[in-house]
Order: C-alpha cells, then sequence, then structure tokens
C-alpha cells in the first residue's frame, strides 16, 4: 500500500512540522511521498535530503537579517522572501542542501502550487534541487498572496500552494496514497473564519484566482473536517499542535522559534510508536 506525508503550510509554524520530521528522520521513517504545502514545502525538502536539524540551524540563524524576510525585502524587491538569499545563497553556500542525497532518496517529493489562470491547485515533483524549474517550483508554493510576485514557469503565474490546497490528503487518497501521515501545524479545534477582502482589485486580471482567494477559509474548513472524518475511521494518522504557540508567519524572535520546533519533537516522539504501527499495518 503506497504512503505519504502531507505537510501543512503557515510561515514560521512550520518549524513545528521541521521538529516532526526530524523525528521521522531519527528513525528512519520515509513515505512512498511527501507533500508540502507553502513552508510545508519549503522545510519539507529537508526531509527528503536527510538533513536532521538544517532547518531549526538557518531559520534561527537568519532571523532578523534584512535579506532573510520582511518589509525591506517586500520593498526592494516586491517579495516578502528575498529569492536570492532564500533560494540561492542559503541553500547553496551559507547552509547547503545535500543535493545528492536528496536524489538517491527514493521518497519523492512534490510541492503544491496554485494556478493564477484557473485559481486551481497543481502538484509538482520536485526531483533535483539544482534543476532550475523545480526550484521555481518550489519558490512559488511558499510565495504568499498580496506580498510576493508571481512565479512565472513556462509562461504561467504561480503562488502559494496553500490558497488552493492547504491540507491535500484527499487529492493523495484518492489517487491511492492509502495510507497517511498529516502534519498540521493548527490545534485541532482551529478553524478560519470570516474571509479575505480585497482580492478582486488586487488580482483583477485573474479572475479564477480571485474566486478561489475568496473561499478559502471555507474549503479549508472543509479540508479539516475531511481530516477529522479520516482520523476518527482510523485511516490515516495525525500530528498535530498539542497546545497553542503564539507565533507569527514571519517570527524572529529564535525562543518563540525554537519553542515551536521543540513542541514538534515531543508531538512526534509522544506518537512515535503509533506510527510505526501504523506503518506496519
Amino acid at each position: 500500500m503506497k504512503t505519504a506525508l502531507i505537510l501543512e503550510g503557515g510561515g514560521m509554524r512550520g518549524l513545528y512540522t521541521a521538529g516532526v520530521l526530524d523525528i521521522l528522520m531519527k528513525n528512519d521513517i520515509y513515505t512512498d511521498v511527501a507533500v508540502g504545502v507553502s513552508a510545508g514545502a519549503l522545510f519539507g525538502i529537508n526531509y527528503k535530503s536527510k538533513q536532521i536539524g538544517r532547518v531549526l540551524r538557518y531559520n534561527v540563524k537568519y532571523a532578523g537579517n534584512p535579506s532573510y524576510t520582511g518589509w525591506k525585502s517586500l520593498i526592494k524587491t516586491g517579495n516578502l522572501m528575498n529569492k536570492e538569499f532564500w533560494f540561492e545563497d542559503i541553500p547553496f553556500k551559507l547552509d547547503p542542501m545535500d543535493c545528492e542525497t536528496y536524489r538517491n532518496n527514493k521518497t519523492e517529493f512534490h510541492a503544491v502550487i496554485t494556478n493564477l489562470l484557473n485559481g486551481k491547485a497543481e502538484y509538482k515533483s520536485i526531483y533535483d534541487l539544482e534543476n532550475e524549474e523545480c526550484m521555481e517550483y518550489l519558490r512559488a508554493s511558499g510565495s504568499l498572496p498580496f506580498c510576493s510576485k508571481p512565479v512565472i514557469v513556462n509562461g504561467i503565474p504561480y503562488l502559494d500552494g496553500g490558497i488552493a490546497d492547504s491540507i491535500p490528503l484527499k487529492e493523495y487518497y484518492e489517487k491511492g496514497y492509502k495510507k497517511a501521515i498529516v502534519v498540521l501545524t493548527r490545534p485541532a479545534d482551529y478553524r478560519k473564519n470570516g474571509g479575505i477582502h480585497g482580492a478582486g482589485l488586487f488580482y483583477k486580471k485573474y479572475p479564477e484566482f480571485v474566486k478561489t482567494l475568496t473561499n478559502r477559509n471555507k474549503v479549508y474548513n472543509e479540508q479539516c473536517e475531511y481530516v477529522e472524518k479520516l482520523e476518527k475511521e482510523g485511516k490515516i494518522l495525525v500530528i498535530r499542535p498539542s497546545e497553542f504557540i503564539d507565533i507569527s508567519r514571519t517570527e524572529t524572535n529564535r525562543d518563540i522559534m525554537n519553542q515551536m520546533y521543540n513542541l514538534g519533537i515531543k508531538d512526534a516522539e509522544s506518537k512515535l510508536n503509533d506510527i510505526i504501527e501504523y506503518l506496519k499495518k
């Protein structure tokens, strides 16, 4: 039976996911495919490259750096996340990815992105970190609306995968991945309220994308219900924060960043036996 690891996004809440992934790696637990959305993609690639501790290390080290993330980058480049720093300097110079291990790991890694032309999610294989197109898809997956320029690949504009499919469990479950470990970055009772305003003015060139963005909160809440349904039926295993930590998407407080990561470590360790038994079934 094919296995999938589904990684929700959430900016720096993704440090929770990093903690979970480090425990999986330490115990040599790998699925057939890992699917990352937004920060789940940006941080999740380290699971395929088997680099324990790397996500926390570079995030803590460069937090507060003007090139890391924030308004200075947004004003200077049009992107909250500086492209050169995030997708060139860090992965290939400052804290290099293990590209060879990544390529040789049999686990596939997919990044979810949103097509602005039709408002639909696409699921792209990130098969080689030294492939420019793969890196652009990865960058698109983590490019938040309103504070990122669309990433153009083969003439198509893309943004954050979480807009169209925040928790791509249904997509992969219906593709035949009947065993799934889902890593969420919000506690069990979390649901989105209200709506997203201003999309029509900001993205008037992309009416289908506007529909998707406007409807996102409703779709997200439906996805949470779907996750809970399959979890109660014993079909999937879910790892989610056991407590609330007040952390922003662009958090630079190192203490809070460490707290989020350590919570991921703790929760994954507490579920380790369950994970092993679930995958054995």
